[in-house]
């Protein structure tokens, strides 16, 4: 695989369904209420469930792999959280080059929803 700075990452668009947002929560052994209580959400100034930081950072590096292929190692990830991820919304990954530095490529993502950007960072890669 040939990568240059500036080579950008296919578009993802994710669908934030109830069962992603419950089912990747308790698979990462988040059981705070937020992820899974819609009631207790609310109460806590949520206006529903939202996806947990674990999620969101998998995410992530599974967009980066999908891109570089099996043989990748992910050697960081660096992501800041914003707007929250709802179920009912879509999160568009985003993605573009922005170190090569022998075999190890800096990707910076982007994650954004209906509310805005939900992750944006770096994911770094050894090819």
């Amino acid at each position: 695989m040939t990568v240059a700075v500036g080579d950008r990452l296919d578009p993802v668009a994710i669908p934030i369904t109830r069962t992603l947002v419950v089912a990747t929560a308790l698979a990462s052994r988040d059981y705070q209420d937020v992820h899974h209580d819609p009631d207790l959400a609310r109460e806590r100034g949520s206006k529903d469930i939202f996806m947990n930081i674990l999620t969101s950072n998998g995410l992530t590096e599974r967009f980066v792999t999908a891109w570089a292929g099996p043989a990748a190692v992910v050697k960081r990830v660096k992501i800041r959280l914003g707007a929250p991820n709802y179920p009912g919304d879509t999160m568009t990954m985003t993605g573009e080059v922005s170190r090569v530095d022998g075999d190890e490529v800096e990707v910076s993502v982007k994650g954004e929803n209906a509310l805005g950007i939900h992750a944006s960072g770096i994911v770094v890669v050894a090819l």
